[in-house]
């Protein structure tokens, strides 16, 4: 949190959703713990998992539940990660033919512990789903692989239709989010590697951390200039007691102007607003962004 700043109080009431639920809800919810799969939908407590479920869209989370890093803002669990399933590409092509998804998103928790960061991993899903559901859009979120391109290469070539990672607050605020001093720099260097090789670029970051709004104009110009094509900007909720409170509830005609602001700045795809996750209209992006990059050429 930004020195001198306060913890908000209690959420306003744009910021009152239900949980989702349903019987449809809760018996795909029982398939996927049969199968020992996880979404980043329930790890991360996810306000939208019900809509894009029913639109036939779905986030997984690869490579176990536990992240090697620590960041004081997420809800995934850290500590010792367990070795790598060699059978999920199988699992997650079931699954997803199960689902009939149209779209998925591919993410995972950082594995610093393995030598080539879990891209190999990564890029078996990828292609694994790949040819299980050639019709099926794939979105792979990936974490910074300490900004490696080689590794990146190895999961660009499995051939995801989007490479996305998201920065997730201004470089300012990330001693006290507990990110490493270089990780905005590798992550700037990951999305214009994947925008250089002619991927579309992707990014996604949380507001009410304490950031200024001339910060966040400054982040939007530098994610651009590394070729970020779509962006998405969310309110950041605490998840539990141990990560940092929010300092501010962003109002959602705030939101309407970052993303006009964002538009200005010549993003293709942005959706913005309080309950707006990275994984949110994940397909509809994607096929703004393609749109508009036709009307280019």
């Amino acid at each position: 949190m930004a020195s001198g700043m306060a913890a908000c109080g209690r959420k306003p009431e744009w910021l009152k959703a239900p949980l989702p639920g349903g019987d449809a809800y809760f018996a795909l919810k029982r398939r996927l713990e049969q199968r020992g799969l996880h979404t980043i939908c329930q790890s991360a407590r996810c306000p939208n998992a019900h809509e894009c479920w029913n639109a036939g869209n779905a986030t997984f989370l690869i490579m176990g539940d536990v992240c090697s890093r620590d960041c004081r803002f997420c809800a995934v669990a850290h500590g010792a990660p367990a070795p790598l399933d060699p059978g999920e590409p199988d699992k997650l092509a079931e699954m997803a033919g199960l689902m009939n998804l149209s779209y998925a998103v591919i993410t995972s928790v950082t594995r610093d512990d393995l030598a080539d960061k879990g891209s190999g991993h990564f890029a078996a899903v990828v292609s694994r789903l790949k040819s299980a559901r050639p019709q099926m859009g794939v979105e792979a979120l990936v974490p910074d692989f300490s900004g490696r391109s080689d590794l990146l290469d190895r999961l660009l070539d499995a051939g995801p239709d989007v490479l996305a990672h998201n920065v997730e607050t201004v470089p300012g605020l990330y001693p006290a989010l507990g990110r490493r001093a270089a990780a905005f720099a590798d992550s700037l260097r990951v999305l214009a590697h994947a925008k250089g090789r002619g991927w579309i670029s992707k990014s996604g970051l949380m507001v009410g951390l304490g950031e200024s709004r001339a910060q966040l104009q400054e982040l939007l110009r530098r994610l651009r200039q590394a070729g970020v094509d779509a962006l998405t900007i969310g309110q950041y909720l605490r998840p539990d007691r141990r990560s940092l409170p929010v300092v501010r509830y962003v109002p959602p005609q705030e939101f309407v102007e970052l993303r006009q602001e964002a538009l200005a700045m010549g993003f293709l795809a942005v959706e913005a607003g309080p309950f707006v996750r990275s994984s949110y209209h994940a397909d509809a992006m994607q096929q703004a962004v393609n749109r508009a990059l036709s009307r280019i050429q």
